[in-house]
């Protein structure tokens, strides 16, 4: 082979070999860092990973909230309409945080099922809905509910 074309070539491989560890490096840590999004339904089927952090959504179940007294630990309940989860979050919950609001949790659910939540977000209007929350209770007929709700508390 001409020493030319052999200098090409490798040239070429090297090229090819860097673009290949720069994908697998980006690909590594974006799979490190994405949250998945589950329902309720799917935490309590078992679908959601265990010591994984993921995002889980819903509405707060009235009368579900219990504030520690003696430190800043809140379990809660949120439901999709078709099944529920307790969240546990040891901070301050958002101002806008109230029952019968739609909620976005961040954390680990652990064996027994219960999300320990190191971040919760509640809505920022009486208007907005989190996508994920709002399609999910779409797909369990909450929707309805919700809405309904709303309604009436604006009466």
């Amino acid at each position: 082979m001409n020493p030319v074309r052999k200098k090409r070539l490798f040239i070429v491989l090297a090229i090819l070999v860097g673009v290949g560890i720069a994908v697998t490096l980006a690909l590594s840590a974006l799979q490190q860092n994405i949250n998945l999004f589950y329902t309720p339904s799917q935490i309590a089927a078992g679908e959601a990973p265990l010591d994984t952090r993921i995002r889980a959504g819903g509405l707060v179940e009235k009368g579900s909230v219990k504030r520690s007294g003696d430190s800043l630990q809140t379990d809660f309940v949120v439901t999709d309409g078709a099944a529920r989860v307790t969240i546990r979050f040891h901070g301050i919950l958002p101002d806008l945080f109230r029952e019968g609001q739609g909620i976005v949790a961040m954390g680990r659910v652990d064996e027994g099922g219960l999300l320990q939540a190191d971040e919760v977000l509640a809505k920022h209007d009486e208007n907005y809905m989190p996508p994920e929350v709002q399609q999910a209770l779409e797909q369990s007929g909450m929707n309805k509910h919700y809405q309904s709700a709303q309604k009436d508390v604006a009466q």
